[in-house]
């Protein structure tokens, strides 16, 4: 099937008419279904494959959905033929190994958070990126959300004057969750640090654009719950992640995913030399905006009352991206992939921002083994 795209050259517009994307969902059963929707919606795709060990769960869902192509094994879905793109939303061991074989075969890949798992493999990854034909892109949804969109905007109208101080919070305790989907008490829980920091840190470093996390230092709560076999969870209950960035300015990241108490996923809060902002929460629904220009003396007001600020796809957002998850972010980010792999963009987080969202989590299990000490964080520009 094809579809048409319209393209100026010179002052002159002309249609012509591309192939689709053939595109296959990995964790297809899981997290990956969450993409689908907007792959089904989108006039450039093609959704052909879906794959899932969850050989039941996959087979019915590619029935309602008249998905053809079904797999158990990642490999064999890439090796068909049958797929030009291919969404990675397994669970998070598996991103690197997944998005590797894809972009050896020259195969765009949109993976779900984190990049990887360890320094080493995100090494892996950059090299096979930069050496593919293919797009790479990083699903960090949270930067897409309606009010993160709206401050990075008023930020770069240089409302906030000079950025020097952040603050990012991914507070959800998921101990029955650790139980449902095991890896989760491997790779989310099991390791000390700041393991899930893209949700809370992606926004912030879209707003200090151009920076990157040069050092961190990061510090833990202690141990107050264990698991249903009575086991400690290696991870602290709240993990706080102090982030030196490359101009200066510093950023507070925080993750608790195991202590008793409700949830609070969107925590945000930015401060510069003319503005301030902080995020709404579980609790108080509104978020407050202070900026220079508007008001001389300090004073809270609705961000909502700026929305006129807004870029034009989220002031006449489409229905499918008010119902999409993550406050729209499953939409926005199939879109600028899908513009990525046909030359319209740069990939909205290629793999240099992938790493510079990652890395930081990371290092800081390092940092909480070193007894909080500050520890530097790789620059994977400089790795080849």
């Amino acid at each position: 099937m094809a579809y048409n795209s319209t393209v100026v050259e010179a002052g002159c517009q002309t249609d012509i008419e591309m192939d689709k994307i053939r595109v296959g969902v990995i964790g297809a059963a899981g997290r990956g279904s969450g993409f689908i929707p907007t792959l089904l919606a989108h006039q450039a795709t093609d959704l052909t494959a879906l794959c899932d060990i969850r050989r039941e769960e996959v087979e019915c869902h590619a029935a309602e959905l008249g998905v053809e192509q079904v797999f158990t094994d990642a490999g064999e879905m890439l090796d068909s033929g049958g797929v030009d793109a291919i969404v990675v939303g397994s669970p998070m061991p598996w991103h690197v190994p997944q998005s590797i074989a894809a972009l050896e075969r020259d195969i765009h890949v949109l993976s779900e958070v984190t990049a990887g798992v360890s320094v080493e493999e995100c090494r892996d990854l950059t090299r096979a990126a930069r050496c593919s034909k293919a797009v790479y892109m990083m699903a960090e949804n949270y930067v897409y959300t309606k009010p993160n969109t709206l401050v990075k905007a008023l930020v770069e109208r240089g409302f906030f004057g000079e950025l020097y101080y952040a603050e990012g919070a991914y507070i959800h305790e998921l101990k029955q969750l650790n139980e449902i989907t095991p890896w989760r008490r491997r790779w989310q829980t099991g390791v000390n640090g700041c393991t899930y920091g893209t949700h809370s840190l992606g926004p912030v470093l879209t707003w200090f654009a151009g920076q990157r996390v040069v050092a961190v230092c990061a510090v833990g709560t202690g141990n107050h719950y264990r698991d249903p076999r009575g086991d400690l969870y290696e991870m602290e209950d709240s993990v706080t992640m102090m982030c030196r960035l490359s101009g200066g300015g510093l950023a507070h990241i925080r993750v608790d995913m195991l202590s008793d108490r409700p949830h609070n996923m969107v925590h945000y809060a930015l401060q510069g030399t003319d503005g301030a902002y902080e995020s709404a929460d579980g609790f108080e629904a509104t978020a407050k905006i202070w900026l220079r220009n508007r008001s001389e003396q300090p004073r809270w007001e609705p961000l909502e009352t700026l929305e006129e600020f807004l870029p034009d796809h989220w002031r006449h957002p489409p229905a499918e991206a008010l119902a999409a998850g993550h406050g729209g972010g499953d939409y926005w980010e199939v879109q600028d992939f899908v513009a990525a792999i046909r030359g319209e963009k740069e990939p909205a987080i290629g793999i240099d921002l992938a790493m510079d969202m990652t890395l930081p989590g990371l290092v800081s299990q390092q940092s909480v083994a070193q007894g909080s000490a500050w520890v530097a964080v790789p620059d994977s520009r400089n790795w080849t």
